[in-house]
């Protein structure tokens, strides 16, 4: 039978800062409405997919503990937001020469 060691060190992360994390997702929220109304041709759904991007980063780093885990997953985390990013640009890049 295999042993696991569990000696992981657990964060206690403040309670100002999981506020912080809710003002800052709530006014991303309000910037992603408020993009819907304004009228921006071709930059709209690019807008709120960066905002979206954001908010999902915030979301990970936070909530997710991603601040406190392991360089190794940090970067793994960041090469998958290069890649969607480099895909969601090929994808508008192809979109606006039709």
């Amino acid at each position: 039978m295999e042993q696991h060691n569990h000696n992981e060190e657990h964060h206690i992360v403040p309670y100002w800062s999981h506020a912080w994390v809710w003002v800052a997702l709530l006014i991303l929220t309000i910037v992603t409405v408020a993009i819907a109304d304004i009228h921006l041709p071709m930059l709209t759904v690019v807008v709120a997919l960066l905002v979206a991007t954001v908010k999902a980063s915030i979301v990970a780093i936070y909530f997710m503990h991603l601040k406190f885990d392991s360089k190794v997953l940090a970067i793994m985390f960041i090469v998958t937001m290069i890649i969607f990013i480099a895909f969601m640009s090929v994808t508008f890049l192809d979109y606006s020469f039709r």
